[in-house]
């Protein structure tokens, strides 16, 4: 009886060692995402990566894999869902394949200005949405400013709905986008980011709709160079989590990693508003042609989308009804 109580002392005092160790054990996050490190959202990553390592004193880290290296978003969302991959970046056009409430916030001419999403997305709206992936293995962290979605064409620009008559347009794997499109009477035609230059260059699509920063950081202004900022969606990327890694982690290290991704947004928002100018200066020097339509015939245009949309019309009545100020 003795023996067997030393014996038992010494298994409880190795499994207690077991268990320090792995609570202090180091963490690597990975993280990936489609976009070019001098984007505003990688540089916002690096910045919660540095603030989670200092936050969690090197318990947490962060290896960040752009550029598509790990695969496109819906492919990033899917190593999310069965734990090979732990964090990514995805729009929320994407995103609403795997959390089908998010739809509302692909609808065209929402949003009255850029306060107002603000206002939306950092509050009870936004949160609520962030978790509405979680039966698909996949959370929300926060959301990343990622402006408003224009179209670009190759040979003729785009001034009024009429115009992307027959147009091919290249948009993501979004019902909501590919609605959108249809009823300007333009053909979408999804295509993955990383192929959508090439696509250009052969003639696959005549178009795509999508942020100054983006346009310009994939290049795209080398073959479009028609930009006509009608400004029809305020679509943000958003933070996601695989669920599988962030039920591993304890409650402390879900605090700092929450928090570190809180931080990021403030800093992503004021580099995103500085990216939107000098992308919108830079394509115009290298022989873009801007163009501000009247944006009234585009949002008569889209009513269709909305008399369709019967998802959830009760969250876009509550989002129209935000104040402007908080």
């Amino acid at each position: 009886m003795k023996n067997f109580l030393k014996i038992s002392i010494v298994v409880f005092g190795f499994l207690l060692c077991l268990s320090c160790n792995e609570s202090t054990k180091h963490k690597t996050i990975r993280l990936a995402h489609g976009l070019d490190v001098n984007h505003s959202v990688h540089k916002a990553m690096l910045e919660m990566a540095k603030n989670l390592e200092e936050a969690s004193g090197g318990k947490l880290t962060i290896k960040i894999y752009p550029n598509q290296q790990l695969g496109s978003e819906r492919e990033c969302l899917e190593l999310l869902q069965i734990g090979s991959l732990d964090m990514t970046k995805v729009s929320v056009g994407v995103m609403e394949n795997f959390a089908p409430k998010m739809k509302v916030l692909g609808l065209p001419f929402l949003f009255r200005n850029k306060e107002h999403s603000f206002n939306v997305l950092d509050g009870p709206i936004g949160k609520q949405l962030l978790n509405e992936g979680e039966k698909y293995w996949l959370k929300g962290l926060c959301y990343y400013d990622a402006g408003s979605r224009s179209f670009y064409t190759k040979d003729r620009p785009v001034k009024n709905p009429e115009d992307l008559k027959g147009m091919k347009i290249r948009v993501m794997e979004s019902a909501t986008a590919m609605d959108m499109v249809r009823s300007l009477g333009g053909s979408p035609t999804p295509i993955s980011w990383g192929e959508l230059y090439t696509s250009l260059q052969q003639g696959v699509v005549d178009g795509a709709e999508n942020n100054p920063p983006s346009f310009y950081l994939s290049r795209h202004y080398e073959v479009c160079k028609y930009y006509s900022l009608d400004e029809h969606t305020v679509l943000p990327d958003v933070l996601v989590v695989g669920t599988h890694f962030w039920n591993s982690l304890t409650e402390q290290e879900q605090k700092w990693l929450q928090e570190a991704a809180d931080k990021s947004v403030k800093y992503q928002r004021k580099l995103w508003a500085k990216s939107e100018k000098e992308a919108l200066d830079a394509v115009k020097e290298a022989g873009v042609e801007i163009i501000h339509p009247n944006k009234e015939p585009f949002a008569k245009e889209v009513q269709s989308v909305y008399n369709s949309y019967k998802d959830n019309k009760e969250m876009y009545s509550l989002i129209q009804e935000i104040k402007q100020t908080k």
